[in-house]
């Protein structure tokens, strides 16, 4: 499981209801860190990050985008930032700006790739956007149509309070997770509230989520609200498992797409909570360097960080699957399709959904910029560590086999720019 450190992560939505999630009391790295701080700037520096991009043109009018009758802006945003469809995952807790549209029979909408994420609700007048910028972790937009028809751009201001928490260790990010809802949709914390990564067990994912695939006889809690808050061990319904269509509970003409894949909500979980690990390295060196605070305790605090953050990268403690999983989206297929492959065809984008969710476990997120983007010695001694750990018998990679750290070594040197040259030494097999 996930150290003290480390709280993973809930729903790419924009929650103001987390605040009151049951989660242990902040530690140091629990705690906000100061956006505000000279070495951050968070709330005055510009951004020019891909969704920031679009905004100047469509405001300087060097560009449009084509809104739908059906879905408002959301297909021609889809297909502007690169974001599959199939990624969609459906969450009918109230827990976003848009909570009043948000229900059992109207779940939200969550699309995503590595570098941006989208919230759509139907019949609502905005889309909510988050793209994953280095130095800043996560930033923030809407997209609605102004009164002449053209797209407006706002940058919110509240979604710090729910997006710079412990959940996301402190810094702007997204976070995946697990509430009870009434049958409205309402979240009820009295139930408990579980912050989610690929460390989870699986039963204890998806409550407040809408699930589709199969995987099995093991138990997850989607698909279900707790009608009876006295008895919330009826919350997991054998009837609500392994489901490949939702329309007992949504139409699912309202939506792109009628699904919302297992596949795809297992690597958005793993996904989001290594984003905010990333973010969190980043911010605390730098503000570790604006203030000379290198000393002893800093020293040890970062590498305590590093080594987490390698543990994470390789799966260390996440939790086995006790039985195949499988998608009913073209996600799985998509997903594998994208990234870098090296001279045999093999790539970190592959599932295994066996007993695992990748095939080679190291994360595709070495790709990510904002690992490229770390301070250069913070992102050296990552590199330095996830070297050692895979050449070495470490206890961070001995649930990797010789031949998967040697498959591993070979896939990032293939494909990997600017890895240092320790990297690149002739290494026989581990």
């Amino acid at each position: 499981m996930a150290t003290s450190r480390t709280l993973a992560a809930l729903v790419l939505a924009f929650v103001p209801a987390i605040a009151e999630a049951q989660v242990p009391p902040p530690g140091p790295y629990r705690a906000n860190l100061p956006a505000g701080h000279p070495a951050i700037d968070y709330h005055r520096r510009q951004s020019d990050d891909i969704v920031a991009q679009l905004a100047s043109q469509l405001e300087a009018a060097s560009t449009t985008l084509e809104h739908d009758e059906r879905f408002g802006y959301l297909p021609a945003l889809l297909e502007r930032l690169d974001v599959p469809v199939d990624s969609q995952a459906l969450v009918f807790s109230q827990t976003s700006l848009l909570s009043n549209h948000i229900g059992p029979r109207q779940p939200r909408a969550l699309y995503f790739n590595e570098t941006v994420a989208i919230g759509f609700v139907p019949g609502a007048a905005l889309l909510e956007v988050m793209a994953f910028v280095p130095e800043d972790g996560a930033r923030f937009y809407t997209f609605g149509r102004s009164p002449d028809g053209a797209p407006r751009v706002a940058r919110p201001n509240v979604c710090l309070q729910c997006h710079q928490a412990a959940a996301t260790l402190g810094v702007p990010g997204p976070y995946v997770g697990s509430v009870s809802t009434t049958a409205t949709g309402r979240p009820d914390f009295t139930l408990g509230t579980v912050v989610t990564s690929h460390d989870t067990p699986f039963e204890q994912r998806w409550g407040g989520w809408y699930v589709t695939g199969e995987h099995g006889d093991q138990r997850h809690r989607g698909n279900a609200v707790a009608r009876d808050p006295s008895t919330p061990a009826g919350f997991v319904d054998p009837a609500n498992q392994n489901l490949t269509t939702l329309t007992r509970f949504i139409d699912p003409d309202d939506y792109p797409v009628p699904t919302s894949d297992l596949v795809a909500l297992m690597t958005l979980e793993h996904q989001a909570h290594l984003l905010n690990l990333f973010t969190r390295a980043g911010w605390e060196a730098r503000i570790a360097e604006h203030d000379g605070l290198l000393d002893a305790s800093e020293k040890e605090d970062r590498a305590a960080l590093v080594e987490e953050i390698v543990r994470y990268m390789l799966f260390a403690d996440e939790a086995p699957l006790s039985a195949p999983i499988r998608g009913v989206s073209t996600f799985t297929e998509t997903f594998s399709a994208g990234g870098p492959r090296d001279r045999l065809g093999r790539s970190l984008r592959e599932f295994d959904l066996e007993t695992s969710l990748f095939r080679y476990r190291l994360s595709y997120l070495i790709y990510s910029p904002l690992l490229d983007n770390l301070p250069s010695d913070v992102r050296n001694t990552i590199y330095a560590r996830l070297l050692t750990t895979l050449t070495t018998d470490h206890a961070s990679s001995r649930h990797l086999t010789s031949e998967e750290r040697w498959t591993i070594l070979e896939i990032v040197r293939d494909t990997k720019p600017h890895l240092p040259a320790a990297w690149h030494q002739e290494l026989g097999p581990p």
